[in-house]
């Protein structure tokens, strides 16, 4: 008969809270699970079980006892954050600490780990657009252009999305506006190609990390959220092309 561990509870929050924090950090789905399957390895559950999804993580640390059902509902691309939470399941893993000081750390870094602050980014997205647009062979007039463009947009695509809580009209919106600024500025003499301009202002809007993963869990064999990364991926940019098609289309 399966004799409970004292901290049975106490181990499957901790994992699936592991889990949760790296996937709305942006992690693949199959470092998600290996993670949860070592911090419950290293507290002799050696019968649980992990299913994890981009928007949800069933968990189940004995099959005489009740699944567990974790809600991903934010998902953004944090990879200092999956590295503390990777620190943290290798410590646990490696008995370096206890389970109730990995599930304190873990929360800390639910709490207190925050994203650079809002003008870094924006700082950021312009250095990317105007790298971006050297990388293209672009002419270097058109770099001033394309930084305020790719930082408008990457500015109007976060506070969009967080005021309507939908991701594809707040990408849609910026790359409205990216074009309308590429034109505009091409058009006025402050730029020379409206093309280029534009592919690099809308980079840092270009989900990347996203198609890599949902590539890399397809490899995996993890389907459900292969398909699922790349159906996002392609709605995203879906909303960038037809925000840019619009404009060029007038």
């Amino acid at each position: 008969m399966f004799q409970l561990t004292p901290n049975y509870e106490l181990a499957v929050e901790c994992c699936l809270l592991a889990g949760r924090l790296m996937m709305e950090s942006g992690a693949e789905t199959y470092r998600a699970e290996d993670t949860m399957d070592r911090m419950a390895q290293s507290q002799k559950l050696t019968e649980s079980q992990s299913f994890v999804t981009p928007t949800g993580i069933i968990f189940s640390g004995n099959k005489a006892l009740p699944t567990r059902l974790a809600r991903i509902n934010n998902r953004t691309t944090d990879l200092g954050k999956i590295a503390l939470v990777n620190g943290v399941s290798r410590k646990l893993a490696n008995a370096e600490i206890s389970l109730e000081d990995a599930y304190i750390e873990l929360k800390k870094i639910d709490e207190e780990h925050k994203m650079y602050p809002f003008w870094i980014q924006i700082i950021a997205a312009s250095i990317a657009s105007g790298a971006f647009l050297i990388l293209f062979g672009a002419k270097l007039v058109d770099i001033p252009t394309a930084m305020v463009a790719g930082g408008i947009g990457y500015a109007i695509a976060d506070k969009l999305e967080l005021r309507t809580k939908v991701k594809f009209f707040a990408e849609f919106f910026a790359a409205l506006v990216i074009s309308m600024i590429a034109t505009f500025s091409v058009a006025y003499g402050f730029g020379n190609e409206v093309d280029k301009i534009i592919i690099g202002s809308v980079m840092p809007l270009v989900p990347g990390l996203l198609i890599t993963n949902a590539v890399r869990d397809l490899m995996a064999g993890h389907f459900v959220s292969g398909l699922s990364k790349g159906a996002e991926a392609f709605l995203t940019a879906s909303a960038i092309g037809a925000g840019v098609a619009i404009i060029l289309s007038l």
